[in-house]
């Protein structure tokens, strides 16, 4: 593979931009226990987007890694994971929003968040925030109790663990190094993203 881009991500930030059919994504954990927020919208048509409900669907499992495929809306594979380093993911949670600080953390004070993040890179894309979805976690350790409470642990990534993702089809990514205290084991750190062709 020889790598066409790379998006460095500073802490409690992001990106968004175009890969085609066929290349892979890989996201980087550069130092270890640091969650990635990842996003996807058909670059032809941007009413097609990441789908956690499908992706699960036809799994058949919330805990997506190699071999499994990331699905959008309407049913078409949008990326294969290819290979995974670490192989616990999260696809139920939204991205952290303001509202998230307000109401989890009881925090009103202005805080970084992946959601606004995204809301602004994708922005340059034409797509409006309401149409961001549910994100593919990447990195998140989500634990599932037996009564159903959800439990976030550490992330399970290590220095210089990663994802790689081929994408199925034309599409415009965004991808953020997340924001959430809880997400990262209270710790702030970047995210590397590279594309590869």
């Amino acid at each position: 593979m020889q790598q066409i881009a790379r998006h460095p991500l500073a802490p409690q930030t992001g990106t968004a931009f175009e890969i085609e059919r066929g290349q892979i994504l890989r996201i980087i954990d550069p130092m270890g226990e640091q969650v990635s927020d990842l996003t996807a919208f058909a670059r032809n048509d941007r009413d097609e987007w990441l789908s956690s409900g499908r992706s699960i669907d036809y799994a058949n499992t919330i805990y997506l890694t190699s071999g499994h495929v990331l699905y959008s809306n309407r049913s078409n594979p949008m990326f294969t994971i290819v290979e995974d380093k670490v192989g616990r993911h999260d696809f139920l949670l939204t991205p952290c929003s303001a509202e998230t600080f307000r109401i989890i953390y009881n925090n009103d004070a202005a805080h970084p968040s992946c959601f606004d993040n995204l809301k602004m890179h994708l922005a340059a894309f034409g797509i409006a925030p309401d149409r961001i979805p549910t994100t593919f976690n990447i990195f998140m350790n989500v634990v599932i109790g037996g009564d159903g409470k959800l439990i976030i642990a550490p992330p399970q990534s290590r220095a210089g663990d990663y994802i790689d993702l081929r994408a199925e089809m034309d599409l415009i990514v965004g991808v953020t190094a997340c924001s959430a205290e809880m997400s990262n084991n209270y710790r702030f750190k970047p995210i590397d993203v590279e594309v590869y062709g």
